[in-house]
């Protein structure tokens, strides 16, 4: 069994095959799924397919490359909309996107302080997304954890070791997306061998960042098998304790998520 901790089933991409997709992933021992809120104002649209797919559960947030449009969400209405829906297991997609700067840093730190909040009241897992920016995060992760605990998974992990580690001191999890598996992440690879098996996590992104073996393809959940083969390796353990481990410590940071 293998659980992809992060996808986006509700993008146009799958309209056409969302249930296809599902039962592609079932078949490939993905049991459970995690579709992530870019928007909380599309919140709709996610509740509807964790409604429909019992094996799919959502999160509540907004990404950082859309900060600029829910400022005026505050922590008190993502705690509220957590708390109102059983399927809703996390907090997020939020974080610090120095990449793409489309949305300035003041906006992205607002949504993402006001992301702990919520991730801290209400005990949910805060799924952060962090690129180009190591510094600020673990700034801000630092001073934020000094002000009381909060769960996080860095998601889609391809930033450097100093962001791992202090991720891990902090209490966090890491996921591996299909980066890990690009001939080109050794780097990822090596940081990917220094993360404690007990705090690792696997992922697609879907439908964006297809692993190896499917590269150029639209990913989908059942190709996170691809990721964690590749993380086995990394880690000198079967793809079956890979599988195990991986998903034990998904439903230990998902923790208002029943196993299935």
């Amino acid at each position: 069994m293998l659980i992809d901790t992060h996808c986006h089933l509700d993008f146009a991409e799958f309209d056409e095959e969302r249930d296809a997709l599902i039962e592609r992933a079932h078949q490939a021992g993905v049991r459970q799924m995690v579709t992530i809120s870019t928007r909380v104002r599309k919140l709709d649209g996610l509740l509807a397919i964790t409604e429909k797919y019992p094996s799919v559960f959502c999160s509540v947030g907004t990404h950082p490359n859309n900060a600029n449009e829910e400022l005026d969400i505050q922590a008190d209405d993502l705690i509220r909309l957590a708390n109102q829906h059983d399927k809703i297991v996390a907090i997020g997609e939020v974080g610090l996107d120095y990449f793409y700067d489309t949305q300035t840093p003041a906006d992205q730190k607002t949504g993402l302080t006001r992301h702990i909040q919520a991730a801290r009241e209400t005990g949910l897992p805060l799924i952060i997304h962090s690129r180009s920016a190591d510094e600020d995060m673990i700034e801000i992760l630092t001073a934020e954890s000094g002000k009381g605990a909060f769960p996080f998974i860095l998601h889609c992990f391809s930033a450097g070791p100093e962001l791992a580690r202090v991720g891990i001191e902090l209490g966090g999890y890491i996921s591996f997306s299909g980066i890990l598996t690009f001939p080109k992440s050794e780097e990822l690879r090596e940081i990917a061998r220094t993360v404690p098996i007990d705090r690792l996590l696997v992922e697609t992104d879907a439908p964006y960042l297809a692993p190896k073996r499917w590269r150029g393809k639209r990913n989908e959940p059942s190709y996170v098998v691809n990721t964690a083969e590749v993380l086995a390796e990394c880690k000198g353990v079967s793809y079956a304790e890979m599988a195990k481990v991986s998903t034990d410590n998904a439903l230990r940071i998902f923790s208002k998520m029943p196993r299935l």
